[in-house]
């Protein structure tokens, strides 16, 4: 079904995979919430170093190349 975060990264459906601490994000939730927030902030620092039309044509061309 290619449900897994390698083929949905490898196909373009998601941009990053975000790592869980060692025997998952249970085992850990802190660590686990502090990795996905790194990884949220790191990726909205990007876009909005990106103009409104950049970005809305580089997320346009994403879903486009996955039809």
């Amino acid at each position: 079904m290619k449900i897994t975060a390698q083929d949905l990264q490898a196909l373009g459906v998601i941009d990053r995979i975000v790592p869980e601490p060692l025997g998952g994000a249970h085992r850990n939730p802190a660590a686990a919430i502090d990795s996905l927030k790194a990884a949220v902030v790191e990726e909205l620092s990007g876009c909005s170093a990106l103009g409104r039309e950049e970005l809305l044509k580089q997320r346009r061309a994403k879903y486009l190349a996955m039809a």
